[in-house]
């Protein structure tokens, strides 16, 4: 008894020795940003934060959910990537940040979505939004709308690329890291675009054809090993802001800065906070592509119904745990009763590590199990009955075959 207490004793003392490192590590970062967040992506687990939820100016890190917006019309036929956008002369005369479109040019959907996300053209983003719903105000009211359904609660916009100087446009480092977390978890083809360095794009006006390079104004990329994106941000009001994005050993790191007093600073306590996250982090995952088999069905025209894993299985250790000994047990319901449809969830699938349960993923029917009607058993009985004569037909005449031997 004293030996499992001595054991139970060590582990508690392991288990607090490494949360406090954690937390003084944590402490250690000592950032000068206000405003702060780190998010793995995959699990939306929040590693570390300062000030997430204060309200704050974006500037163009807005176009977070611009870019969003777009994605989105394109996944559901809306918007083709091929799509000439035609620019509006009020598109053409934003300022700040800028690709220098002029009225009446034509660029295809893909180019803007470069000049917003490489060069964080605001005159890009203002065309865009008025091709896809008419007017900036109109878009502005669906980016608010997303918002909303993201949980964002800090947030509200007044433009689609953070130009505005309204008190009324804010948002906050968690509510960035949320819709950050949704752009390249639905659409990973954003880093596609995002890692452009520099490229091209060729201006056809009436005053004839000439080159823009857009340049991309993340430096991160070039500096930090594993970054992906996403988008930086700065004005006068919000100071420096950026969400960047890095990948390294499959896990997929989301760190927010907001309202940086200089551009070094914002770059260098971002990679911080990303070398921070990577330091502590470890990810399990079950991706769950075999089968689990099938369960027995009671009452269907079928005995037992395939199944499958309703999808994979990710657990993040931020304590240095042994992620080789998470077990998986497949845990079904009492009774399965037909009809059963595809989809329906009969059981689930729990994993548990030091045994305590640490997730689970549902079991779902891979078919459908139609229930038994009078017919189905008349053929069943028939089936029986045939089954008997065939039976009894060949004891017949095997007995007939011996006494012709005899």
């Amino acid at each position: 008894m004293k030996r499992w207490i001595g054991l139970l004793t060590a582990a508690c003392m392991v288990f607090l020795c490494a949360a406090k490192a954690c937390a003084e590590e944590a402490d250690s970062l000592s950032l000068a940003t206000p405003s702060a967040l780190l998010m793995e992506a995959e699990t939306g687990t929040v590693l570390y934060e300062k000030a997430a939820d204060e309200r704050m100016s974006p500037a163009s890190v807005t176009k977070i959910m611009t870019l969003l917006l777009i994605f989105e019309a394109v996944e559901d036929g809306r918007l083709s990537l091929t799509d000439e956008v035609v620019t509006s002369a009020r598109a053409k005369s934003m300022g700040g940040s800028q690709v220098f479109l002029e009225e009446g040019e034509k660029q295809s959907v893909e180019t803007l979505i470069k000049c917003i996300v490489v060069a964080s053209g605001n005159d890009a983003a203002v065309a865009m939004a008025e091709h896809i719903a008419g007017t900036e105000e109109e878009f502005v009211a669906r980016m608010n709308e997303k918002a909303a359904s993201l949980g964002m609660e800090n947030t509200n916009f007044v433009d689609c690329c953070g130009l505005t100087d309204d008190p009324g446009h804010y948002t906050s480092a968690r509510d960035i890291a949320l819709m950050t977390r949704e752009l390249i978890t639905r659409f990973p083809e954003i880093y596609e675009y995002s890692t452009i360095w520099m490229e091209n794009i060729t201006h056809v006006t009436r005053q004839g054809t000439s080159e823009f390079t857009l340049t991309n104004t993340n430096k991160l990329l070039r500096s930090f090993d594993g970054c992906l994106g996403l988008k930086t941000g700065s004005t006068s009001i919000a100071k420096y802001c950026l969400s960047a994005t890095a990948v390294r050993n499959d896990i997929q790191l989301i760190a927010v800065i907001l309202a940086a007093p200089d551009s070094k600073t914002r770059f260098a306590e971002a990679a911080s906070l990303l070398n921070y996250g990577y330091g502590i982090c470890r990810l399990y995952r079950d991706e769950n592509t075999e089968s689990p088999g099938s369960v027995p069905v009671s009452g269907g025209k079928k005995e037992e119904a395939a199944c499958r894993y309703e999808g994979e299985f990710t657990f993040l250790d931020t304590q240095g745990k042994d992620l080789s000994a998470v077990e998986k047990e497949l845990v079904w319901k009492d009774e399965i009763t037909a009809p059963v449809q595809e989809g329906d969830v009969l059981g689930e699938a729990v994993y548990r590590l030091d045994g305590q349960e640490i997730g689970k993923v549902e079991l779902v029917a891979a078919e459908t199990v139609e229930k038994a009607d009078f017919l189905h058993y008349l053929k069943k009985v028939w089936s029986i009955y045939g089954d008997l004569c065939y039976d009894k037909d060949a004891i017949s005449a095997e007995t007939e075959t011996e006494a012709g031997e005899i």
